[in-house]
């Protein structure tokens, strides 16, 4: 068993605060040292009292799901001979009703583009075997009852 661990810390920096308007910026600080600016998304808490240029939970989830994917397909590309160039993914989530009529984030989808090198290059069966095992080895998306899809772009050279 594995244990993660994040230090998420906010000030009220001097606002009121029982009037609710109060910044939602806030520091995301990981083992490793780095630091990131965080705040609710201002889909969800208007400008000023949230800060666009911060990383929202919402697109944190989101670039989770997809990182999680990525890793899982670089390591199963290498374990079959495949050279991965690069990678990139451009993954969205909707935050919409669930079945229980909570907000919540229902549904994300990746949208992966791979470039292979090398001679030996995947076919379309095995790239789309290779997200299929991805996806069924990611620990977040095995973690979340999202709906969590893979709609690779393309195998480029």
């Amino acid at each position: 068993m594995s244990e993660y661990t994040a230090v998420i810390a906010w000030a009220r920096g001097g606002a009121t605060f029982t009037d609710n308007k109060y910044s939602r910026g806030h520091r995301w600080s990981f083992d490793g040292g780095i630091e990131v600016a965080a705040s609710a998304s201002p889909h969800v808490v208007p400008l000023p009292l949230s800060v666009a240029a911060a990383v929202d939970p919402e697109e944190a989830f989101v670039a989770a799901l997809a990182s999680c994917h990525m890793l899982w397909i670089l390591s199963i590309a290498a374990k079959r001979g495949f050279v991965v160039e690069s990678y990139r993914d451009e993954a969205a989530g909707v935050m919409a009703e669930n079945a229980a009529g909570k907000l919540a984030m229902t549904k994300v989808t990746l949208h992966p583009t791979i470039a292979f090198a090398g001679k030996l290059r995947p076919t379309p069966s095995q790239h789309q075997a290779m997200h299929h095992e991805a996806h069924e080895q990611c620990f977040i998306a095995n973690s979340v009852t999202t709906d969590v899809r893979c709609e690779p772009v393309d195998i480029s050279a």
